[in-house]
């Protein structure tokens, strides 16, 4: 049992010698910073043993979900080392088979996979409790010798396909998240096989490289301060063709050296009895390092990291397939964060400027693009954060059936608490998600483009290739000749980032005592109060520190911001690499090319000719949506809304393809939309009066199930009343037109039959009388021939021709029937309704 270290005295004598209590309040203190220390010691213990049984496993996954192998990426034509798994649901939490799968890819930055789904509040949780079936693509810690990044993109298209073939009854695409550099892998295989994937969310993913606002984004120069990727490519050699991933960890530390040095260690410190567990959880993940081809990492940073080819639709792939993220046929919903310094949101969004000149180009390609920033979030706390999951994610995958339905256009989302707004009783959940609709001019104060920087970039770019082509000539052969498996394998172990674990840890021999103390202490803890100044003295010392770091970082930053702007920046640098200063050279914007141009204004003129196109359920669904949707932002209860028309409007008609009506009309809407609504009453033709009114009814019903409209959607809606109201006045003149016109054809075909049956009748009479002298020459020739016959009267019996001659009543049935012209009387109205020239024939109805 532990006691203080001064000998004990009577309470009295103690008030006699320190009356103000300074002596008995640092007594506490010392003992309560004592048994910290070594709580603090023995956390550290654990962290470094959890580490190094950790990496003897044949697979780091941190996954907190139990889970079954369905594809194992080295059995592919093409080997890697991903596999995708299927997430068994927990007790309690059924998996509703009817709808659309939920796929995580985890980031493969240098740490191990499973972070997407490592706790019940995660990206994989969420969608657990969802109903979803639940996917996760992972990979395992050594890659397949000669793997490829266009291999891992290959291999991720076909577990999608895999996932699409064990859902085929469904019309609805896989949902697909990634995570970091799981979000730009994934946009690659998405641009490849765009008809295999659903709505996207990439969150934490740089896109774009070269974007950032200057003093906000000091990882864009790092390529630049050194001199290429002929750094990266050196390191991938000392390592015997591997690229250990601690030093992708080590420059991610690096960005924050008082969260790195101070803050983490000290928040473990003065929270020991608290804080333990989740240190040790995370630290399970963060220490979990993992390796990396060589050739997969100078890909990556030749062309994404210093190329910048991605966003700009360069790259291409060995069989001659352009990566185009234009291709992209899915919604994509890009998740970022102010706070974020690994990738903050130009480089997230700077896609999106690179690809289109315009909101036009959106529009014309037919994309989705929605965009989320966070406030204040970290790089990990996106896809990480409790809180981030329960509010966020959990938004974005209750609202995927809606943002599949959003026409293209570029979309601005934010989330906001129900209980802040007045009409918080119409809400489900906790959050509401609400969609803005924005221009690229818009986008352009997030992103921040600059020329200038565009150059210096460039700049890098070229000496980059110049460093590495210098490298691999004089350099790179005397490296590969020393190095070797054993030589790599001692590396990875004396890494700075891998060696801490080891010396913390029970193979230690100085750390033996630890564990004994540590016990000893939870067994008699004496905790201090929080209000004791000395605990106050050391929480202020910890900011102080934490202050003079981040000053320093702050110095750094810019310092080295200034570096690369002043030596990027020379133009005889410049010229000298071949740009001249012209940053057109090198950056190409597809959306600015003419052909693109041209394509645009050809795809706006093909959709305006389908304003009018369709019939009454595409009149009730745009009616809809334009009530609805015409504010200058829109949510999810508009989308339930029309959905619950959805069993009214057309009950055969799969949720699938009403979605896809909805979009189609959502789309139109956006293009022109007074044209659009000005269309209804056309839309409504060949209905009859009681069915359009039918229509309307089904309208506001729809509306009023879901409370009252707004003051801007009440007059949208008087407006619709007024369209339909004057398709109504139309439809009886239409109707009164069709039977005339059916009322004068049957009197015109009454007419002819008359006419045709008189005809007939005077002909077979003619015929008859013809016949008469033919018949007497005939019968006297009998007589003479036949004397003895002549007395019977064989010439006065003509029966035998009156019947066929006289009688016309065999024909009537064919001609004076008028029945059988009654089916086509009654097509007659539909094929001439919108004929202005033809006019009734006189005596009409009286013909009939």
């Amino acid at each position: 049992m532990m006691t203080l270290p001064i000998p004990s005295a009577p309470a009295e004598a103690l008030s006699l010698v320190d009356p103000f209590g300074f002596g008995r309040a640092a007594g506490r203190y010392w003992l309560d910073a004592f048994e910290r220390g070594v709580l603090f010691l023995d956390v550290m213990r654990q962290r470094g043993n959890q580490y190094l049984e950790h990496i003897e496993q044949t697979n780091l996954s941190v996954l907190g979900f139990e889970s079954e192998v369905l594809m194992d990426g080295r059995d592919l034509p093409r080997p890697v080392n991903y596999e995708l798994l299927r997430i068994v649901p927990p007790a309690g939490q059924p998996t509703d088979l009817q709808m659309r799968p939920f796929v995580v890819v985890d980031p493969r930055a240098g740490h191990g996979p499973g972070i997407g789904g490592f706790k019940p509040d995660s990206e994989i949780g969420v969608a657990l409790r969802a109903g979803h079936p639940c996917y996760f693509i992972g990979f395992l810690p050594y890659p397949v010798p000669g793997q490829q990044v266009e291999d891992v993109v290959e291999a991720e298209i076909a577990f999608l396909r895999h996932i699409n073939e064990r859902h085929a009854e469904l019309s609805e695409k896989p949902m697909v998240v990634g995570n970091c550099q799981a979000g730009w892998q994934l946009m690659m295989a998405a641009s490849l096989e765009p008809d295999l994937f659903g709505p996207i969310l990439t969150a934490g993913a740089p896109l774009s490289y070269w974007a950032g606002e200057r003093g906000k984004a000091p990882m864009r120069y790092s390529g630049g301060m050194a001199g290429g990727s002929w750094m990266t490519s050196l390191l991938s050699d000392l390592g015997n063709g591997q690229f250990d991933g601690a030093w992708l960890v080590q420059n991610f530390e690096n960005l924050n050296p008082a969260n790195t040095f101070w803050s983490k260690q000290y928040r473990l410190y003065s929270q020991v009895d608290t804080e333990a567990e989740r240190y040790l959880e995370f630290e399970r993940w963060w220490g979990g390092h993992v390796v990396l081809g060589g050739d997969e990492i100078q890909y990556i940073v030749d062309n994404l990291f210093i190329g910048n080819r991605l966003s700009t639709a360069q790259l291409v792939t060995s069989d001659g397939r352009r990566i185009d993220l234009r291709n992209l046929r899915s919604p994509v919903v890009v998740f970022c964060s102010q706070g974020d310094d690994i990738t903050p949101p130009p480089q997230a969004l700077g896609w999106v400027r690179d690809l289109y000149e315009g909101s036009d180009d959106i529009l014309a390609n037919e994309q989705t693009i929605v965009y989320c920033i966070h406030d204040t979030t970290g790089h990990l706390g996106i896809f990480v954060s409790g809180s981030v999951s329960r509010k966020e994610h959990t938004e974005f995958t209750a609202n995927m059936d809606y943002i599949d339905v959003l026409p293209p256009g570029l979309y601005e989302t934010t989330v906001t608490e129900a209980e802040e707004r007045d009409d918080s009783e119409l809400i489900e959940r906790d959050y509401l998600l609400e969609f803005t609709p924005r221009s690229v001019e818009e986008l352009d104060e997030v992103v921040k483009p600059s020329l200038e920087d565009d150059t210096r970039f460039a700049t890098v770019a070229r000496i980059s290739e110049i460093n590495l082509g210098l490298y691999r000539l004089f350099v790179q052969p005397w490296v590969r000749a020393m190095a070797t498996p054993e030589s790599a394998h001692w590396m990875r172990r004396l890494h700075p980032s891998r060696l801490g674990y080891r010396l913390l840890s029970d193979r230690n021999p100085l750390m033996a005592s630890i564990p004994v103390l540590a016990e000893h202490i939870r067994a008699d803890r004496h905790p201090l109060e929080e209000a004791n100044l000395l605990r106050v003295v050391e929480s202020i010392a910890s900011d102080q520190i934490t202050r003079s770091l981040n000053a320093w970082r702050d110095l750094r930053d810019g310092s080295v911001e200034r570096l690369f702007l002043d030596i990027y920046g020379q133009p005889l640098l410049q010229a000298l690499v071949g740009l001249g200063g012209d940053a057109h050279v090198h950056r190409r914007r597809p959306g600015a090319e003419p052909e693109h141009r041209r394509f645009v204004e050809r795809r706006r003129a093909e959709l305006v000719e389908r304003l009018a196109e369709g019939g009454s359920h595409e009149a009730v669904v745009r009616a809809l949506i334009y009530v609805l949707g015409g504010a200058p932002s829109t949510d999810e209860r508009n989308f339930k809304r029309l959905r619950a028309s959805h069993a009214e409007l057309e009950p055969k008609l799969s949720l699938a393809d009403f979605k896809c009506l909805m979009r189609e009309q959502f789309f139109i809407l956006k293009l022109d939309r007074e044209g659009a609504i000005e269309a209804l009453p056309r839309l409504l033709d060949g209905q009859s009066g009681e069915q359009i009114a039918a229509h309307l009814d089904h309208i506001e019903h729809v509306l009023a199930a879901s409370g009252e409209l707004s003051e801007a959607s009440a007059e949208r809606m008087a407006r619709v009343r007024e369209l339909f109201e004057r398709a109504i006045d139309h439809a009886p003149r239409i109707e009164a037109e069709s039977r005339a016109e059916a009322e004068a054809w049957l009197g015109e075909q009454a007419q002819a039959q008359h006419l045709a049956y008189r005809e007939l009748k005077e002909v077979m009479e003619a015929q008859a009388e013809a016949a008469k002298p033919e018949v007497a020459k005939s019968e006297a020739a009998k007589a003479e021939a036949t004397k003895p016959e002549a007395a019977k009267p064989e010439a006065t019996k003509p029966e035998a021709t009156k019947p066929e001659a006289a009688k016309p009543e065999t024909a009537k049935p064919e001609v004076a029937k008028p029945e059988t012209a009654k089916p086509a009387g009654k097509q007659a109205p539909s094929q001439r309704r919108g004929s202005a020239t033809r006019r009734k024939p006189k005596g009409g109805k009286g013909s009939r």
